[in-house]
């Protein structure tokens, strides 16, 4: 396949989809484990030093790069994904009842690839943006080192309900797009087994509602004041 077939080809749009599914499925596992230091009894120093990290390290910097390439990438391919099928839906031929032969949620990727873009959008507001480029974001000093104290601003961001209510909406959002993509993603790269598509289903399954009850146990847990 070459490099213009990736991009424009049916097969080569879901190809791309699988691979960038697959590493932001990584960047999940990685996020959702430093973002769960918070529940730690420390007033969140593991999380802050965690934090501090990823932001002041070289190599992930280059790598976040990276990640929002495949990011921009993933919802680029996505929406003409869901373009071309919704034309293949409108044709005059006759169709087999898509209701009967696929889940709503790998049926609905677009309208819930679109309610994680709002999602992400806000979540990089109220974190990735203030601390790359600068906001009203105390500082602490931890071992001597002065970061910033992304534990403190996540309490002060999680005290607004609305807030709150939409990132466990999207966290919902995230748990069914998952759902379908883990296991889309594996058969897009090539596992044709049905032994490992099986295993490979039922571990995205768990995968998706840990993940998701995580990212959403967390602005819940902070509005709450139970950490």
């Amino acid at each position: 396949m070459t490099w213009a077939a990736m991009f424009t080809s049916s097969i080569g749009k879901k190809l791309v989809m699988g691979i960038t599914g697959l590493s932001l499925i990584a960047f999940l596992v990685v996020h959702v484990g430093i973002n769960s230091c918070i529940f730690a009894a420390d007033d969140g120093a593991i999380f802050n030093k965690a934090a501090h990290f990823m932001g002041s390290t070289i190599l992930i910097r280059i790598a976040e790069v990276g990640l929002f390439a495949g990011l921009i990438l993933h919802i680029i391919q996505g929406l003409m994904l869901e373009y071309q099928n919704n034309a293949k839906r409108t044709s005059k031929y006759i169709v087999t009842n898509a209701s009967a032969n696929s889940k709503w949620y790998s049926r609905s990727m677009g309208i819930l690839g679109t309610l994680l873009l709002f999602f992400l959008g806000l979540h990089l507001f109220h974190f990735w943006v203030k601390a790359r480029f600068g906001g009203d974001i105390p500082d602490v000093t931890i071992g001597g080192t002065q970061m910033h104290n992304m534990y403190a601003l996540m309490k002060i961001t999680f005290q607004e309900l609305w807030i709150v209510v939409a990132y466990v909406a999207g966290c919902v959002a995230l748990c069914w797009h998952l759902v379908h993509g883990f296991e889309s993603s594996f058969r897009t790269v090539g596992v044709s087994s049905q032994k490992y598509l099986t295993l490979i289903k039922n571990a995205g399954i768990g995968f998706s509602i840990i993940v998701s009850l995580a990212f959403a146990m967390m602005p819940i847990a902070l509005y709450l004041g139970w950490v």
